[in-house]
């Protein structure tokens, strides 16, 4: 036999293994592939990683972080309307869900800083009122956004423009520029210092907002104002809110735009194309307020 003979017939033989492998390999795999998993089986294979993922998503907005919307122009200039903001719920100590269980606070609320809580709303009946939810356990809840300024044992006083602790004025200072709200009305711009907490606020010099008489705040229990003192409904409206229905401090703003289109605006893509171009503050993105720098 010749060289090149044997040689192809190497190759043959090499050929009809592989050959017999490929067929070996492919049996195997049908035979596994023929398997029939149960139709719960087949269920939980599709639905499981989507079931986990929701599971893992409501449990950090439940105890770590959850989202806020800014509705309304009380915290100008600080807050805008339109700012999404994330805010810790376990820095004060979150709740598990369903069993209502407190978590450990990591620590106390700060004077001076912007925290989210829940109020109760009335209904028609009780024709919107707000008021505090331990004092109205039958009213809905709802969020609000306001700054810690009166911590419990102080005693809390609001007039002429000026808030006083403990019988001693805050330290404001007029900015030599205006800010415009979001109605267009000029309010004169000042920095307010609590305790090392340095922040703007707002002061219209037409309207005076609400004042409040010398309040000692009871325990557990704190006092809250809006930045736009004279255009907030606040603690000196609706008293003192309790500990345990602060949701946490806010951290950071993650996107803000003035939208006020409708639900059914926002399926019209040149909507998207008008906020995205004309409507977004795009500068706000990625905002702290940590006023203690």
């Amino acid at each position: 036999m010749s060289v090149s003979r044997k040689k192809q017939s190497g190759a043959d033989r090499a050929e009809s293994k592989k050959r017999r492998k490929r067929e070996t390999d492919d049996a195997a795999a049908t035979e596994l592939d023929g398997e029939e998993l149960s139709p719960l089986a087949k269920f939980w294979e599709q639905v499981g990683p989507i079931f986990f993922a929701i599971l893992i998503a409501l449990g950090i907005r439940a105890v770590i972080i959850e989202s806020y919307y800014v509705p309304s122009g009380s915290m100008l200039p600080t807050m805008y309307i339109g700012d999404h903001v994330f805010v810790s719920k376990f820095a004060y100590g979150a709740r598990i869900p369903i069993l209502d269980i407190p978590l450990p606070a990591v620590r106390e609320p700060e004077r001076g800083e912007i925290v989210v809580f829940h109020l109760g709303r009335g209904g028609e009946k009780e024709r919107g009122r707000i008021c505090p939810l331990d004092e109205c356990p039958d009213f809905s809840a709802e969020g609000f956004v306001k700054r810690i300024v009166g911590l419990p044992g102080d005693t809390v006083e609001y007039r002429s423009g000026k808030l006083f602790l403990n019988g001693s004025p805050a330290e404001q200072v007029l900015q030599p520029k205006t800010f415009s709200d979001d109605r267009g009305e000029a309010h004169r711009l000042l920095t307010e210092d609590l305790d090392g907490c340095v922040h703007e606020i707002l002061d219209h010099p037409r309207r005076p907002g609400l004042t409040q008489a010398p309040l000692t705040i009871p325990e557990d229990r704190y006092f809250v104002l809006g930045d736009n003192r004279d255009n907030s409904n606040d603690s000196r409206g609706w008293g003192t809110v309790h500990r345990m229905h602060l949701k946490g401090p806010v951290l950071i703003n993650y996107w803000a735009w003035n939208n006020t289109y409708s639900w059914l605006a926002m399926l019209n893509p040149w909507t998207w194309i008008k906020l995205l171009w004309g409507e977004m503050y795009w500068d706000r993105i990625g905002m702290t307020y940590d006023c203690r720098g």
